[in-house]
């Protein structure tokens, strides 16, 4: 089993596996590794999936229980139109770039149901990093940027979300919608690591370890 399946089965599968009439929002195809995998729960939990991709993925299964769109993911109002007017599962695994990312969050989160759940694939940057296994520079800033994305989400949201990561291989992030009230926009983070007084911090660590 490669890392992606293993990290679906491990860290996505089991959360879902007990929904009864799934409907599930799967943006990005390829292969149809995920596709299978939320065609599965679909066919034990009497569910639909709905998969959209830029490319021509329509061959990937002939389910009765699949759809398929041939469709950018950020096109809503195409999108809205073909699937059910709430959901239980957003999967995210498209353009692993920090702003679309976060379009497709806020674009979608309206349709989510209570106690729904949104995965989003590729936020560990850590397998990209120089001389890593993976060593790539944009999937490294990218996937680091999706992460510190989500967390300013998070801090700004924490009253209607749960959030939880994977950072087996390129990382899984889990957030399950706690509320029907609206998604806030993200303030940035108040990060303290670039201040003056960290710096003096960082300055009389380094003289008492001298």
């Amino acid at each position: 089993m490669d890392d992606f399946n293993y990290k679906i089965e491990k860290y996505l599968i089991p959360l879902i596996t007990k929904i009864q009439n799934p409907i599930i929002l799967e943006l990005g195809v390829q292969k149809g590794r995920s596709t299978t995998k939320f065609l599965e729960i679909c066919n034990k939990n009497n569910g639909q999936l709905y998969s959209v991709d830029i490319d021509n993925c329509s061959k990937v299964s002939n389910d009765t229980r699949w759809k398929f769109f041939q469709s950018r993911d950020d096109d809503f109002e195409f999108i809205k139109s073909k699937i059910p007017q709430k959901i239980d599962i957003l999967f995210i695994d498209t353009l692993h770039e920090a702003k679309h990312v976060k379009k497709l969050i806020y674009g979608y989160y309206p349709l989510i149901k209570k106690d729904g759940l949104i995965f989003i694939d590729d936020i560990s940057h850590i397998p990209y990093l120089k001389n890593k296994s993976r060593d790539n520079f944009y999937c490294e800033i990218n996937n680091q940027e999706t992460y510190e994305m989500i967390l300013s989400i998070y801090s700004s949201n924490e009253e209607i979300l749960e959030l939880n990561f994977s950072f087996f291989s390129s990382g899984l992030a889990i957030i399950k919608k706690k509320s029907e009230n609206n998604l806030k926009w993200p303030d940035k983070l108040q990060l303290r690591n670039k201040t003056i007084k960290n710096y003096f911090r960082v300055l009389w660590n380094a003289v008492k370890k001298d």
